[in-house]
C-alpha cells in the first residue's frame, strides 16, 4: 500500500511535468517529502513545481539558474565546454535526443535558459547557481576546469548573476536543487566514491565522442 501510494505521488508530478523530460527518472525521496528528477551526464531539465532535481558531478559541471518570481528554473549537467557548431544548426525532430547536443556547455546553458524563459521565465530575474569541476582523480585532464572557466564566462557575458558556486577542488559532488525558489544543497563525497564517478563520465565521454552533433548553498 505505502509503494503504491509514493508511486501515485510520483505519476501524479510526472502527469504534470513537461513533456520535453517525461523520460527522466523521477523518484519519491522520503527525507524531503517529494519528487526528485535525477538528470544525467547530458541531461537538462526544466520545472515550476514543487520538487527537487539531483545530479552527481565528476569533472562535469551543473548550472543551476531560476526565475523566483515567477518560480520556474532547471539544471543542467554538461561534460565538455563547448562545440563550434552552431546550436541552431542541429534538426531536432530528426535527431530526436537533446543530450546529442547538450553534453556541451554552449548547448546545454542556452537550451536550459530558452526553455526556462519559454514557460515563463524573465530574463532579467534570471540567477544561477553553479556546481562541480572537480578534479577527482590525479590522472585526470583538466576538462573540470575547462568547463568552470566556460561556466563563468558564459553567465558573465548573459550578465546572469552568480548568487553562489562550489567548483574545483578534487570532489565529487551530490547536488539537490529547488527550481522553485532556488535553493541548492551540496554534499562533498569521499574518495570511495572517485572510481564509480569517473568511469561512468568516461563511459560517457567515449561513447559521446564517437557520435557527431548535428539562495544559498547548503552542505548536507
Amino acid at each position: 500500500m505505502l509503494r503504491k501510494r509514493v508511486q501515485d505521488k510520483v505519476n501524479e508530478y510526472l502527469s504534470r511535468c513537461l513533456p520535453e523530460f517525461a523520460h527522466v527518472n523521477h523518484y519519491w525521496d522520503r527525507q524531503a517529502h517529494r519528487v526528485v528528477a535525477k538528470i544525467l551526464p547530458g541531461e537538462f531539465y526544466v520545472t515550476s513545481q514543487d520538487m527537487l532535481i539531483a545530479t552527481t558531478l565528476g569533472s562535469c559541471v551543473s548550472a543551476c539558474i531560476w526565475d523566483e518570481m515567477s518560480g520556474i528554473g532547471g539544471m543542467n549537467h554538461f561534460m565538455l565546454p563547448l562545440t563550434t557548431q552552431d546550436v541552431h544548426e542541429v534538426n531536432w525532430g530528426q535527431r530526436g535526443l537533446v543530450t546529442d547536443a547538450t553534453r556541451y556547455g554552449n548547448f546545454a546553458m542556452e537550451y536550459l535558459i530558452n526553455m526556462i524563459l519559454t514557460h515563463g521565465g524573465r530574463r532579467k530575474n534570471l540567477k544561477a547557481k553553479v556546481f562541480g569541476g572537480g578534479k577527482v582523480m590525479k590522472k585526470m585532464s583538466n576538462i573540470g576546469s575547462r568547463n568552470i572557466d566556460f561556466v563563468l564566462a558564459y553567465l558573465a557575458t548573459e550578465n546572469i548573476p552568480i548568487l553562489a558556486q562550489d567548483l574545483g577542488l578534487q570532489f565529487p559532488r551530490k547536488v539537490l536543487f529547488e527550481p522553485m525558489t532556488g535553493r541548492a544543497f551540496v554534499k562533498r563525497l569521499d574518495n570511495l566514491h572517485n572510481d564509480t564517478i569517473v568511469k561512468r563520465e568516461q563511459a560517457y565521454e567515449t561513447r559521446i565522442e564517437n557520435e557527431p552533433v548535428d539562495g544559498d548553498v547548503e552542505l548536507f
